[in-house]
């Protein structure tokens, strides 16, 4: 069967169909480079339908498929199923439909996240997520794991800017989701489609809603002795009924790995740095402003600066933007995860996380969206000594699994992907995990696309439904 598809496909595509070691190496593995396994081809679709034909095409032969854009998934996400095909969508990177008046976007999975707002600026517009890996990451990417960024406290995920999807079925059926509407009728099934790690099939067209750019920003940068000053600085923030567009906390460690990568001019005795960003119309931004800076000379910081001009705010979000490429000069090797816990339990989560770095004997560097409780742990080890990688990856669930028990989640923006996949059921109970595996056997009954990720592949007999699709009672409006 695989054969027969991969003759089909080298048909269909020719030069744009990889197989040799060459061509398919770079595809082996994403940003968890930790994981790696071999497809049985990489294809390069330009138009909606080419990817619909290899849709159809694996189907057909029951062979599994990914969708992959820029492969930055820190999770396994994007990783190669063994055997299965790479829809790779970089070259479906054209923006569709751009209406400043109306305030959308209608772009290919394969444009890059910060294109969306260079080609909105002129128009005094901008795309408000905005994840790390803005400027190489894919909508589609983005759609796929619901990501955020470090203004995610004030505007949301991608689900809060994503008003309509074109998407092909794991079967081959196209079928619209939304629309260009910020009212939604019906059930949310746009915002279901977000964040399903491609369980539901691959998105074609990305309907955006943009955001006028703010007027007035103002970005603080604070020193604090502890750690655990800078998270409890957060509730204070929080707590006095202020709203900043971000709040961001890094360590030491992130810290040092910061200063050596890009010069940000950290305060060298830090323990705790955290970075607070107020942002809007010039008057709400200027009334904000001493209430912020009150909140903050109370919680104990040593040292306060406020970015005077653009180049200093871009400077102090340059140390935190490039944080996790940059641990890379402190260790050859990390895992970074993505826990969420309650912001009153921050101070407890940094103080666990640090017992078990000593207990591991690993170090770990913290960088983290500290205005939703989204840590990012980076787990430094060396993968040439035998066992050390193990360790870390026991440590890394030794972190989830006190988020959860903390009253929090396992992933905050990364997704499950491969790596997660024994900590989903930590988290859901047995009727969560069944419903889930229901939703995912409704929508793909051979279980095709991304099989492996996100949810064990076995179904859940009792649940799985026979005869007409489903969610053609949902009202989903489907293309021939």
């Amino acid at each position: 069967m695989s054969e027969a598809l991969k003759t089909k496909l080298q048909t269909l595509f020719q030069e744009r169909c990889l197989q040799d070691d060459a061509g398919v190496l770079p595809y082996e593995s994403d940003g968890l480079t930790a994981f790696r396994s071999r497809p049985l081809v990489v294809v390069l679709p330009e138009t909606q339908e080419e990817i619909i034909e290899v849709v159809k095409l694996c189907y057909r032969y029951d062979v599994p498929f990914v969708a992959r854009g820029s492969g930055t998934s820190l999770s396994g996400g994007s990783m190669p199923i063994e055997g299965g095909v790479v829809i790779a969508l970089n070259r479906m990177n054209r923006i569709l439909h751009y209406d400043a008046a109306e305030r959308i976007a209608v772009v290919e999975p394969g444009v890059i996240n910060l294109y969306v707002t260079k080609k909105a600026v002129p128009d005094g517009l901008y795309y408000a997520p905005d994840p790390s890996s803005g400027p190489v990451c894919t909508i589609g990417g983005n759609v796929a794991f619901n990501s955020g960024g470090a203004h995610c406290l004030k505007y949301g995920m991608t689900s809060n800017h994503v008003l309509g999807l074109k998407v092909v079925l794991p079967n081959g059926d196209v079928a619209d989701l939304g629309g260009e509407s910020l009212e939604m009728v019906g059930p949310d099934l746009t915002g279901m489609f977000c964040g399903s790690e491609g369980l539901f099939g691959v998105a074609l067209e990305v309907t955006l809603r943009l955001l006028p750019k703010p007027e007035v920003f103002k970005t603080i940068l604070a020193a604090y002795h502890s750690l655990a000053d800078a998270g409890q600085a957060v509730a204070d923030v929080v707590a006095s009924g202020l709203l900043p567009g971000a709040m961001e906390i890094m360590d030491r460690l992130a810290m040092d790995a910061a200063e050596a990568a890009v010069k940000a001019g950290y305060p060298a005795e830090a323990q705790g740095l955290l970075i607070v960003e107020l942002e809007g119309p010039g008057e709400e931004v200027e009334a904000e402003f001493p209430k912020l800076m009150q909140v903050i000379e109370a919680s104990g910081a040593y040292e306060i600066r406020v970015a005077k001009n653009e180049a200093e705010r871009m400077k102090i979000w340059k140390g935190r933007k490039g944080a996790f490429s940059a641990v890379g000069r402190l260790s050859p090797d990390y895992v970074v995860q993505d826990g969420v816990v309650p912001r009153t339990k921050l101070g407890e989560a940094l103080r666990e996380i640090e017992k078990l770095s000593k207990t591991y004997g690993l170090r770990v560097a913290n960088v983290f969206h500290a205005g939703d409780g989204n840590l990012h742990p980076l787990i430094l080890y060396n993968g040439k000594l035998e066992g050390e990688f193990e360790r870390a990856e026991e440590l890394a669930g030794e972190i989830l699994k006190l988020c959860v028990d903390l009253g929090g989640a396992v992933t905050g923006e990364h997704g499950i992907g491969v790596e997660k996949l024994a900590y989903l059921p930590y988290m859901y109970s047995d009727d969560d995990m069944d419903l889930m595996r229901f939703l995912r056997i409704a929508v793909d009954d051979k279980e095709i696309a991304n099989r492996g990720k996100m949810l064990p592949s076995n179904k859940a007999p009792a649940l799985t439904m026979h005869g007409a699709h489903p969610i053609e009672k949902q009202g989903i409006a489907f293309r021939e």
